[in-house]
């Protein structure tokens, strides 16, 4: 395994949770928008291409592993050869479960795993460094505020957001707020129905509401002037960037399917 290696030591809590994050957002990438990609590499028996100078043959009896790496990218590579490993070693044989599962629960049985490698290479940094109790807390407290990758993957996440912001969905779910940023509310309001460009310009509720929002691909919470995207069958959030979508392209989609929901329709 070389990629999912640490590319540094962090050393602070702070460092460490960056960590995290990067590798949680690759993670969350190869189960959701990656995941037609991520299903092919995952099949017993394959050849694994990476780049042009890397390729591995897998015989039936090879364990694969689904690594995240800090710098928000993926790759389903072999086990370290060193022992003890440089870093704690994700779930083994993630492919052997693969064609004798319902897709779903496979994926759900990834992301859990992922979740707590996640926790075992974060918390292997703070033994390593020797973080205190307070460092420990404040760490968690980070790692704790963001969903797991079982939530996201799953759809929790979705629920959730639903239970905080019961009104949420009524007021920016309609086809004609498809997709908003903080800097285009103006023109969205000019171009929206009268009733939605009064729900805008309520006294701040649209902004609480919408800090409550979680993307379905990254699973991190609404910011200001970012572009956001809502897929039409799942009615699930994205930012565009973790879609690929810019504002420009979103005004010549009239029905915007995320990448999970078109990869389930391609595969019926």
């Amino acid at each position: 395994m070389e990629g999912g290696g640490a590319a540094y030591n962090p050393r602070t809590p702070e460092e460490v949770f960056r960590d995290f994050r990067g590798r949680r957002a690759g993670m969350v990438k190869a189960l959701t928008t990656d995941v037609v990609k991520f299903y092919q590499l995952c099949d017993p028996g394959m050849l694994l291409f990476y780049g042009v100078f890397k390729m591995i043959f897998l015989s039936e009896k090879d364990n694969l592993c689904l690594y995240g790496i800090p710098n928000e990218t993926w790759e389903v590579d072999l086990p370290a050869e060193e022992v003890p490993p440089e870093l704690p070693e994700p779930a083994l044989g993630i492919n052997f479960a693969r064609d004798g599962m319902d897709e779903k629960d496979w994926l759900s049985l990834v992301a859990v795993h992922s979740d707590a490698w996640l926790l075992a290479v974060a918390f292997y940094f703070g033994a390593r460094f020797g973080f205190d109790k307070e460092a420990r807390k404040r760490l968690f407290t980070m790692i704790n505020n963001l969903p797991t990758i079982y939530e996201v993957v799953t759809g929790t996440v979705k629920k959730q957001s639903r239970e905080k912001t019961p009104n949420l969905s009524s007021k920016i779910s309609k086809p004609s707020s498809k997709s908003w940023c903080d800097s285009q509310h103006q023109t969205n309001a000019s171009k929206a129905p009268s009733r939605h460009k009064d729900l805008l310009d309520e006294s701040g509720e649209d902004e609480d509401e919408h800090g409550n929002t979680l993307c379905g691909a990254c699973g991190d919470n609404y910011g200001g002037d970012e572009f956001w995207i809502c897929c039409d069958v799942c009615e699930l959030w994205f930012h565009g960037k973790c879609v690929k979508i810019t504002p420009a392209r979103a005004e010549h989609i009239k029905q915007y399917k995320c990448p999970s929901c078109s990869n389930k329709r391609a595969r019926v």
